[in-house]
């Protein structure tokens, strides 16, 4: 695997950036798997996120192979081996941004996925409370967020204790793909916070693969270093 940090080359025209930048997520997933092979058999292999630093637009992508840049449109550090030394009882300050989802039956008996925190805003019945007695949205968002992840924090190697994780910049989206008749809705937010390796096999899993839904639009990308 490998990490690597991306920058738009200022070279680059202000139209040629907004044509990904002002459009959907989809135009920018599409604009980094062109620094890939365009292998039309080939699966997405790589994990991105990005991000805002001093003013400027940043995006960290882990993959497993190295991006080429072929269009002059971005600035590629050098790609470093990512290959991190795990050890059980290790504790790491984490960063997230996850698209937290939950699995609803329909009346019907049907399956569907639903944005946590917009079900938990239905269950309490949200919208229906007095201004006085409804909880503030963030808090809304923290309380069904972090339980969330710690229900997926085992099977990915990894614990965390709540009050040592925060949650913000909930947000909604909506992308269009050309393949697709129709939109795609969905969520995130951004957990961070400390975590414990509790079996660094799986916990590399997951720094590998991520963890959960939306992972084409820059969801799922666990980013860590030592506290």
């Amino acid at each position: 695997m490998y990490f690597s940090r991306l920058t738009f080359n200022p070279l680059v025209s202000p139209q040629q950036l907004a044509q990904i930048l002002l459009q959907d997520t989809y135009r920018e997933h599409q604009a980094l798997w062109q620094l890939f092979d365009t292998d039309p058999d080939a699966t997405r292999d790589f994990l991105y996120r990005q991000v805002i630093e001093q003013g400027r637009i940043k995006y960290y992508l882990l993959s497993e192979r190295i991006p080429v840049d072929k269009s002059g449109m971005w600035l590629v550090d050098t790609p470093k081996p990512y290959d991190p030394k795990l050890v059980e009882g290790q504790k790491l300050f984490f960063t997230l941004r996850a698209n937290p989802v939950v699995t609803v039956a329909t009346a019907e008996g049907k399956k569907l996925r639903h944005d946590v925190v917009m079900n938990a805003k239905k269950q309490m019945g949200f919208d229906a409370l007095s201004p006085a007695d409804r909880p503030l949205l963030q808090q809304v968002v923290q309380d069904s967020c972090v339980p969330w992840l710690q229900a997926r924090a085992e099977a990915n190697g990894f614990s965390i204790e709540p009050e040592l994780v925060t949650v913000d910049g909930y947000q909604q989206h909506e992308s269009f793909a050309k393949q697709q008749k129709r939109s795609v809705r969905y969520s995130t937010v951004d957990f961070q916070g400390i975590l414990t390796v509790a079996d660094p096999e799986r916990f590399r899993t997951a720094l590998f693969s991520g963890i959960g839904k939306a992972k084409a639009f820059g969801c799922g990308l666990l980013l860590v270093k030592r506290i």
